[in-house]
């Protein structure tokens, strides 16, 4: 079984990032290639695809939509949850499953870089950069990245996503934030 590594972000100024777990499938469709890649987004419900290399090189997120990026051909590193963020290298076969409101842009690239993307029930995505955030727009975006239900489907394993469907709640992390203050002092 392919390895699925897990990382957990937080609100980073304007951008809200996500309770749930960001999911990076290690080989989740072995070799890649951009056919096998949409067939198998497709298969598990994530539609509206499109075929680009890469992906935006500035910081962006979608407060409509989850995002599942599929590795075709080549390689790509990602810096995720803002600037100066995690960064994570993806290369052919690997796929990247993003909850709404986490950051993510491309910082390097393969020369022959492809890439599918896909949206849970082909959802339409938009595209939120946070210099261009009010604060009124930041909440609004907030509000909508809330709003959007967990998928039915893991993008590459079609199972449930237990990963976000176990996450804590916002309000079980700051409990839990609160008493690890409580304990530290």
């Amino acid at each position: 079984m392919p390895e699925i590594e897990k990382y957990l972000s937080r609100p980073n100024g304007r951008l809200p990032n996500s309770r749930f777990p960001l999911l990076v499938h290690r080989n989740g469709i072995a070799g890649g290639g951009l056919d096998t890649v949409q067939e198998r987004f497709r298969s598990n419900g994530w539609y509206n695809n499109w075929r680009y290399p890469g992906v935006y090189t500035y910081p962006h997120f979608h407060s409509t939509t989850h995002e599942c990026l599929g590795v075709g051909t080549g390689w790509m590193e990602l810096e995720l949850f803002g600037r100066g963020g995690k960064r994570v290298r993806v290369e052919a076969g690997d796929v990247v499953v993003i909850p709404a409101g986490v950051s993510h842009m491309m910082v390097g690239h393969s020369d022959n870089i492809m890439m599918v993307g896909g949206y849970p029930d082909g959802r339409d995505w938009d595209n939120m950069q946070e210099e261009h955030l009010t604060e009124e727009l930041r909440r609004a975006a907030a509000k909508r990245v809330m709003m959007c239900p967990i998928p039915a489907k893991d993008p590459v394993t079609g199972n449930s996503m237990h990963e976000w469907i176990d996450a804590m709640s916002s309000v079980d992390a700051d409990l839990n934030d609160f008493r690890d203050n409580l304990d530290a002092h």
